[in-house]
């Protein structure tokens, strides 16, 4: 079973450790170095919202906006018991390494809702969401700050914060304000392409290190944790190139075939099991603690964070982790990896194709057009395939390891930023 992320005993603490490994290594200027290591800007709200049954719940929602020197803030939101405030923190600022590393014209943001989705009706999504939008207010808007959807959220999610936001607005300014979010059901100015465009991407990350390493991908074995949006569609690109699916593990337990499970066949099992694969036909139940020493040669690990760690990153045998997730390698285990000479392509590059497509969606409502899949998914190809070029170039030019060098490179661009336009006043 997935392990809950815990952000008080580490999270934050480990993209901190990060930066300033690669502020020290970098020799960032002091000024543009205590910017960064602080948020803009830190918002908590908490509002009531009724229930089915008449009673009234009140929620707290939080919205962390790390740097916005390159563009609006951007980011997701996730509805999980683990959100708070160190959490929002730690992945807004993810966000900004993030989509500076992509080249992309924006900050970063994060934040979402402390709550268990399962437990509450549709209706009642419905009203949180929309309350937490109106209690926002103007901290978001579609030049300033621009959600998407992240755990546990979803693109009817997102369609009713866009319509709650341009509710708020006059007549005139109402069309104006479509990409206030992006993940949208396509059918309310959503992307083509948008809902694979993670996992897409973590599959992209995969390819470009089989290629620099020479290998083939075809017959590689690999295991994946956590079959949501990102896993399962990891799964099917990968698929696609003929690596082989042996285990997959989720909140409600592991699962293991030697010769291969159907990710396509397995998802749809799922989604008629409430999201849930224990008790998938195809497969045998496993050790749900013994899931990362599985016998395999790449693991995505597509959950939550702080899962691979100092006390289970001995036992892994594979020779490469794909960080499908956020934070899903804590400082300790990295360190561990790196000795052992187990590549580790970092989050911030490795799942960078949401926020990528998340730009194109932006654009494409900003814009009036409508861009079709095939073109999407090659775009955001293409925009990767730059990004995995600068990754190993400072990371030769530094001598580091791919996470510092990700880190240098988003960071540079920023620093450079700061350099042009000076710091008010």
């Amino acid at each position: 079973m997935i392990t809950k992320e815990k952000p008080r005993m580490g999270m934050y603490e480990n993209v901190k450790h990060q930066y300033e490994k690669a502020a020290d290594l970098m020799n960032l200027t002091p000024a543009v170095r205590k910017i960064l290591a602080i948020t803009n800007n830190e918002i908590v709200v908490h509002f009531p919202v009724k229930m089915d049954d008449g009673s009234v719940e009140v929620f707290t929602g939080y919205r962390v906006q790390h740097n916005n020197a390159l563009g609006p803030y951007k980011g997701g939101l996730r509805y999980h018991p683990t959100v708070d405030i160190d959490a929002a923190r730690a992945l807004a600022t993810w966000m900004t390494w993030k989509t500076s590393l992509a080249g992309l014209p924006y900050g970063g943001g994060k934040g979402g809702i402390q709550l268990d989705p399962s437990k509450y009706s549709i209706s009642e999504l419905e009203r949180i969401t929309r309350r937490f939008t109106y209690a926002l207010g103007d901290n978001i808007g579609p030049e300033h700050d621009i959600p998407a959807p992240d755990v546990n959220t979803t693109p009817q999610m997102m369609a009713w914060i866009a319509d709650t936001y341009m509710s708020t607005k006059s007549t005139n300014e109402r069309t104006k304000n479509a990409h206030v979010v992006t993940g949208k059901p396509v059918g309310a100015g959503g992307l083509e392409g948008r809902d694979r465009a993670t996992g897409f991407g973590v599959v992209v990350s995969i390819k470009e290190w089989a290629k620099l390493k020479s290998y083939d991908l075809r017959g590689m074995r690999y295991i994946v944790q956590g079959f949501g949006n990102v896993g399962f569609w990891a799964s099917h690109f990968m698929k696609q190139h003929g690596a082989i699916l042996v285990g997959v593990q989720d909140a409600s337990g592991t699962i293991y075939n030697a010769d291969g499970i159907d990710p396509d066949q397995l998802i749809v099992y799922a989604q008629g099991n409430n999201h849930h694969i224990s008790g998938f036909p195809q497969a045998s139940e496993y050790p749900t603690s013994d899931f990362f020493a599985l016998d395999c040669d790449i693991i995505i690990p597509a959950a939550m964070g702080n899962q691979i760690t100092g006390e289970n990153a001995e036992t892994i045998k594979a020779m490469m982790i794909a960080e499908g997730a956020n934070g899903p390698v804590d400082v300790e285990a990295d360190s561990i990896l790196f000795e052992r000479n187990i590549d580790v392509i970092p989050d911030i590059y490795c799942n960078s194709g949401g926020v990528i497509g998340s730009y194109f969606e932006w654009l494409q409502n900003r814009n009036g057009e409508l861009w079709q899949m095939d073109e999407v998914l090659t775009k955001l190809e293409s925009k990767m395939g730059q990004s995995f070029k600068k990754l190993l170039n400072t990371a030769n030019e530094f001598h580091t390891d791919w996470r510092t060098s990700a880190y240098i490179e988003a960071i540079r661009r920023i620093e450079q930023a700061y350099i042009q336009r000076g710091i008010f006043p």
